[in-house]
């Protein structure tokens, strides 16, 4: 069984999505870890109704943020580290210690890169006037979204695509590819 720790500043859908696998036997893996920078994050709420261990681990509360992180990912011996909207900067120290993980709601390298996350992403493919968008699934390296991309799924936008409507398809197909990505990862 291949142990999965998530990072996550907020809701953490990636997190739901392997959740969800590993209760009914798509993955073979068991989530032994929850780490937030955000002490509200529901995701953490979420882990803990499940019996999952957490950690909230920002500058607030650490003066060594990414040894703390480290640290706890060799104390749960973590296979693989999961980026589910986690919103600060790992380390190159992380990246090479760990097989990190990340979802990014387009097709890279379109639209990636420092400060394109979330609502951002999705404002640029419409203003941009993309003819199709999705998600990449890629290894985490030292910069923003240039990591080996692990798999891509596209969808075509609408004509009147808004950056909502986007968001709503995208979130969908990211769970169906956080599974396909990890299934690749796996065998």
């Amino acid at each position: 069984m291949t142990k999965i720790a998530v990072l996550a500043s907020h809701n953490g859908s990636g997190y739901d999505a392997l959740f969800k696998a590993q209760i009914l036997g798509d993955l073979d893996i068991q989530i032994v870890l929850v780490i937030s920078n955000n002490t509200n994050a529901k995701v953490l709420e979420k882990a803990r109704l499940n019996n999952i261990d957490t950690a909230v681990i920002n500058s607030k509360n650490s003066l060594h943020v990414d040894e703390d992180i480290e640290a706890l990912l060799k104390k749960f011996d973590a296979d693989y580290v999961f980026l589910s909207g986690y919103m600060k900067k790992i380390s190159q120290k992380l990246t090479t210690t760990f097989k990190i993980i990340n979802s990014h709601p387009s097709l890279l390298p379109l639209h990636g890169g420092s400060g394109m996350y979330g609502s951002f992403v999705h404002e640029a493919v419409v203003k941009s006037k993309d003819k199709y968008s999705g998600v990449s699934i890629h290894f985490v390296d030292a910069d923003f979204d240039s990591g080996k991309i692990i798999l891509q799924k596209k969808l075509e936008l609408d004509k009147d695509e808004t950056a909502l409507s986007l968001e709503s398809k995208i979130k969908k197909l990211e769970k169906l590819a956080i599974i396909e990505a990890f299934k690749i990862c796996l065998k």
